[in-house]
């Protein structure tokens, strides 16, 4: 026979030809670890050269932080009492702002009518503007910005 001794003979019969086990020269995927895996460990040097912050803390990135999600200015004031506002037996209208979500009073624009308005945060501005036309504000007090 004349193909008695040629070269594919080798690694006949061997089933994976020496790749390991099955599977193992297929794809690319998994190369080091799947996802993130080894960039504290056999990727480190890799991390720190392409992805230099992504070991530490951000210092401006306070975990204090006292964000306000959601505020309303002085000028809003009317139309937000036209729909949840409440008035008692004396006259006295009152606006509950924490109870419709709102974090923080901002002084913008001007006010027509008195209001006793309970918010957790308002400005100074804000606050000035509401007392001059007779209204009060009650904050709370661990919240209240000074």
């Amino acid at each position: 026979m004349a193909t008695r001794f040629r070269k594919s003979r080798r690694q006949r019969g061997s089933r994976y030809c020496g790749w390991g086990q099955v599977g193992q020269h297929r794809q690319a995927g998994s190369r080091g670890g799947i996802g993130g895996a080894g960039k504290h460990k056999h990727f480190f040097i890799r991390t720190v050269i392409e992805e230099p912050d992504h070991f530490g803390h951000d210092p401006f990135n306070s975990f204090n932080r006292n964000i306000v999600q959601r505020w309303i200015n002085v000028r809003d004031l009317n139309d937000v009492f036209a729909k949840h506002g409440t008035t008692d037996e004396s006259g006295k209208v009152s606006l509950d702002l924490t109870s419709l979500g709102y974090d923080k009073l901002l002084g913008g624009g001007s006010i027509s009518g008195a209001y006793a308005i309970k918010v957790a945060k308002v400005s100074e501005s804000a606050k000035s503007k509401i007392e001059a036309t007779g209204g009060e504000v009650i904050t709370d007090e661990q919240h209240h910005n000074k």
